[in-house]
Parts: C-alpha cells; structure tokens; sequence
C-alpha cells in the first residue's frame, strides 16, 4: 500500500521555498529569503480527530552527484573575532566507539561520498578520533557569543546542570534589544528552538549545531535574525555525550522524560521552552544502521534522513497541517537538491521475532509530541549513525545542517502565518475544556508499506513490503468528556511542580468549597514497565497499570489543595498528566500518590483561587 493522502492547508498560501544558501552577496542571501508575500485568509475547517493521512511512498532513488552545498562560512571581517576548535586535550575527549571493521561493505559505504564542503568544528577536524567534548562545545558557544554580527545580540544561558554537574548550555541569537525572554516575546518574532545530542551517541546534531550557530552568529543565516529569533541547545546530554551513551548518567532515555522530568536535563529543556515559548522545535538525532535491521531483515539502512513531526492524540487540529506543508515538504525539497535522501522516521522493536516497523511513538513522553501539546511546530531530524562511529560523519553532518536551515528559512518567510496560527491554537485548545471530547490513549495504525533499505552485498536498492505502524492515522483507544479543570490535593507539589515547568498554570485554592467533579475509582491494577515502539523504555521504573471508572459527585476543595483549568492552551498537557489510567500518567509513574490525588471537575467552580509563589 502506498497512501498519498496528506491534507494541505488549502486557502493558507505557500511561498514558494527559497533558494539553497550558497557564498554569495549579503544582498543576493536577502533576495532569497525575503520572498514575495502572500495574503494569509483564515483558517479553513479541518477534519476530525482519528481521520489523518497514512504515510506517503518513500522516495527510491540511485545515488546522484552531490549538489551544490548548502552552507558555506564567510571569509571574517578584518579584524572580526572567529569561533575557530580551541584544543582540550585530554578534557572530555572520548573517542567514538568504532565497530572492530566497518559494518558494511565498499559497495554500501560508495552510496554515502561525502559533500562538497569539509565541516569545522573541534570534533571534525582531520585526524580527531573524538567529536566534540563538552569543553569545547562550551567554548564555541562563547566565542561566538563574544563577538555577533553587527545589530545582533547573543549570549550563552546556562539552564541546568547535568546528573555529573556539566553545564546545560543555550545560546540566544536575535536583533531584539537584549537576550531574555520577557524582550524576545515583547518583539512579536517567532523562536526557533534547536536541541542536539538528547541521545548521547547521536553526534552528528550536536556538530551540526555548532555550524549553524556560527552561521547566525557570524556567517550567511545571520540575515535570518531578522524575522526570526533563535535558540540552540547544541548538546542537551553532556554525560551521555561524554560516555557514548544513548542515555543519562542514572541511565534514563531523556527523550522519553518530557512529561514526567524525572531527569535534571529534560527539566532544564521544559523551563527554556517554557520561558522562551518556542513557536518551532527541531531535536536533531542519528538512528541504527545495521544492527537490528541486517538480523531481521537482511539489510542495512538507506535514507540519510528520517523526519517526523507531533503525532500525539488531541494536537491542535491545524499543527499536523502546517508542520507538513510549511516545514516537512520544504526540508525534503532541501535534502533532494543536495542529493540527500529521506524517508518518514521509522523504527523496530529489539525483539528479533517481531518484524514490525513502526513510526515514532505516539505517546506525549518524547520531546517531539510534548513540544507538540504545546502548540508548537515540532520536528525531529534523524542522521544515519548509530553503530557507524565518524563514518560518513561529514555527509551526516551535511544532512542535519541542510535540513535545519530550511526549517530556519520556512520560519523566518513565515513569520506573519506562524504568529497567527499560534494564538488560534492556544484559543481553540482553551475552548474545548467543559465540553469536547479528550482522547486519553490512542495507539497507531497498522498497515503495509513498502520500505527501501539497501542489499549489503552490492549496495543496491532492496525493496521490502512489510508491516508498519502508522502515526499519521491514530486509533482511538480511550476518550472521556473533557472536563472543566482538574482539582489536585495540597500534598500534590510534585505534580504541580512539573505542570509549572511545563508551563501550564495551576492556581492554589484560598478557601474551602465544593466542587462537582468525578473522581476514579480502581477496577483492576497491575504493575509494569513504560514501553515504547522500540520496547521497554531505559529507566523507566516500575509503573502502575491501573483501570478506573469514574463516579460523580460532590467533593471538598479544602483551602491549599490547587486548580488546574483546562481554559488555557497548554490543557491538553496537563490531561496527559492527570488522567491516571496511561503508561505515562503522574499517577502511574508515582508522582501523585493515589487515586484520590486528583479528581476531574465538570462544572466551572465556584473557588477563591490565588496565584502560586
């Protein structure tokens, strides 16, 4: 089955995709960019929950010469301060594991030449055996910090510390008067998020980052600035990074840790993409090549990149939509005319016997669907390199960068439609609380599709039919009648702790009263394991499994205990949070301690609420 059905945003004009970056005149990059405009007309109807489109054909193509490159640094300014590898030896340098012989052969490896352009930063220079360590990744960041373009402002945030104490660092691009949050959102201009290296062997992100934010701070992306600000985590798991690791130091998977933030890294994320409100997210990481795919299926992987955008229940209805044509068509456009190749994100579990290939998870635990249920464009960008080491790292490198800068570009000659097509996400969320229905658990669509990977003897093309789960089209496994908030008991500060990082209000209750409200009532419990499309998610604890009903009635609201409307954008958060009977419920994972921690409030209450301290 090949579907080709993704919806288009109809009246909702598209500019037509700019030219790839090349070294030319700062006038020429502005011509580019700066496209004609459009007239936005509103937002049309859209259909409903559970009828998206199945996946699209993947593309299968011989290799091609390399285009032209996408990126290139200018030559400095006389006397203009250079981010340049500063040297640290000995410091955080742990060389990539490389397999004891390439994993595959010379005709596979022939379909990876690298690019035209030979990428610097530290952990790409000739003869490394290690990428870039945690030292000099934090010094880039400052020099580049130290000396922007003239009429930008940029500064190194350190927003948390690591389980091992390594900084958790940001740097902040824009034209805006100063650097924090409060000015950034009084400028009306749209802010990109990019965060690297959550996966501490994906490292293909976080060098990618670092080229790009040398290209905003000094270089040909700096005319981007002016439409749009930026905000670039380059490597969001320091420990991770400096061991090989995919996961934490306490060996949690962070990327499955949005919802819970169990983890100081991912918390660190939630309170910058709280504070800065991101309208665009990219998470830039690396997939298996061989292992799991060559026992199973007597093949290698082929595509150079796999994306993904939110697929998650209760999105708003028009995210999937924009995030398809205003940024995942232009990225492909982008890949093919560099050569690159690209397929829908896709994975299989690590059980052997099962042969399923599936999309990215549905579950609002990644960071891709929780950036998502904030409303926010959200696209993941996967590089072919786990298990690979620095093989091909310049072309994977080359991949990441090229796909980045058109999510850049798609932003910054969007900007007027991004800036209102969020605030008519956040109404319509808010909307819907007393009365809409709310999809507690969806699950993906099963199907066929065929599948191109690449034969490890001759490198060719291999089409395979097999069965794959899809994320485009959800099935609607549980939905309730949304309620008008949730009330929390006043030993609940954890949870509220969390939904506050998140950035969803919660209120404290400042008299007694009385609520209408359902509360749960335990059927059935069991206890398990979190699990994702790949299995058991790392870290992830023991769980409850719990099933309830729900049973009206009158409760107290005694005067401490808290409120939290689901009248606000940011609700379909905290009904992930909240409803208990979901492998990633705060209940569940032990975050609120019973079930009678938390009730579903059907009517708008009568309560005295304060602001939280």
């Amino acid at each position: 089955m090949k579907p080709n059905n993704i919806p288009t945003l109809g009246p909702l004009c598209l500019k037509p995709a700019p030219a790839p970056w090349r070294r030319t005149s700062m006038a020429a990059l502005a011509t580019a960019l700066w496209l004609a405009g459009c007239t936005s007309t509103p937002l049309p109807p859209w259909r409903p929950y559970g009828t998206a489109p199945a996946a699209t054909a993947p593309q299968v193509a011989a290799p091609a010469q390399q285009a032209p490159v996408v990126i290139l640094a200018p030559a400095p300014a006389p006397g203009a301060a250079v981010a340049v590898p500063v040297p640290t030896p000995g410091v955080g340098d742990v060389p990539a594991v490389v397999p004891d012989k390439p994993p595959y052969n010379e005709a596979v490896a022939a379909r990876f030449p690298d690019p035209a352009i030979a990428y610097s930063t530290p952990g790409l220079n000739p003869g490394r055996t290690a990428f870039s360590s945690n030292e000099e990744v934090s010094a880039w960041l400052r020099q580049l910090a130290a000396s922007p373009a003239s009429g930008a402002q940029a500064a190194v945030l350190q927003i948390g510390s690591s389980q091992q104490g390594k900084p958790l660092e940001a740097l902040v691009l824009t034209r805006a008067g100063a650097t924090d949050p409060a000015t950034l959102l009084a400028g009306g201009k749209p802010t990109v998020l990019l965060i690297g290296q959550q996966h501490g062997n994906e490292p293909a992100g976080s060098e990618a980052l670092l080229v790009v934010a040398r290209e905003l701070a000094q270089g040909l992306l700096v005319p981007v600035l002016d439409r749009i600000n930026v905000v670039i985590v380059p490597r969001a798991n320091p420990d991770g990074a400096a061991a090989d690791s995919r996961v934490t130091a306490n060996g949690i998977d962070m990327n499955r840790d949005h919802l819970l933030l169990q983890t100081p890294e991912a918390r660190a994320l939630a309170k910058l993409g709280r504070d800065y409100r991101p309208a665009v997210v990219v998470d830039a990481h690396e997939y298996t090549v061989v292992g799991r795919y060559l026992e199973k299926f007597g093949t290698i992987q082929k595509f150079d990149a796999l994306l993904q955008y939110a697929t998650t229940p209760n999105l708003p209805e028009f995210l999937p939509r924009a995030s398809e044509e205003w940024y995942r068509r232009p990225v492909r456009a982008a890949l093919k005319a560099q050569a690159l190749t690209d397929e829908w994100y896709y994975t299989t579990s690590t059980d052997l016997a099962d042969k399923r290939i599936s999309m990215g998870g549905v579950q609002p635990d990644t960071g891709r669907n929780v950036n998502g249920l904030k409303n926010a464009v959200s696209l993941l960008i996967e590089t072919r390199g786990v298990g690979i080491g620095r093989m091909h790292i310049q072309r994977r490198v080359h991949t990441q960068v090229t796909a980045i800068v058109s999510v850049l570009q798609s932003t910054a000659s969007r900007a007027e439609d991004i800036n209102k097509l969020r605030p008519y996400m956040d109404k319509e969320i808010a909307s819907k609380a007393c009365s809409a229905e709310a999809v507690v658990e969806a699950g993906q669509t099963p199907a066929q599709y065929q599948l191109a990977m690449l034969d490890p003897a001759t490198g060719a093309d291999r089409l395979l039919t097999v069965d794959w789960n899809s994320s485009l089209s959800l099935e609607k496994l549980k939905a309730r009648v949304r309620p008008c908030g949730y009330w929390l008991s006043a030993a609940s500060t954890g949870a509220v702790e969390r939904l506050q990082l998140l950035g969803v209000q919660v209120q404290r209750v400042g008299e007694s009263s009385s609520i209408l409200a359902d509360v749960y009532r335990e059927t059935s419990r069991s206890l398990g394991q979190r699990d994702d499309v790949r299995g058991s998610v790392a870290g992830g604890g023991e769980i409850i499994k719990a099933q309830v009903d729900l049973v009206r009635g009158v409760i107290d609201a005694p005067m401490g205990s808290f409120y939290v409307s689901l009248n606000q954008p940011l609700a379909n958060l905290a009904l992930a949070a909240l409803e208990p009977d979901t492998q990633n419920s705060y209940f569940a994972n032990h975050v609120l301690d019973s079930l009678q921690s938390a009730a579903r409030v059907m009517s708008e209450p009568s309560l005295k609420l304060e602001p939280i301290d």
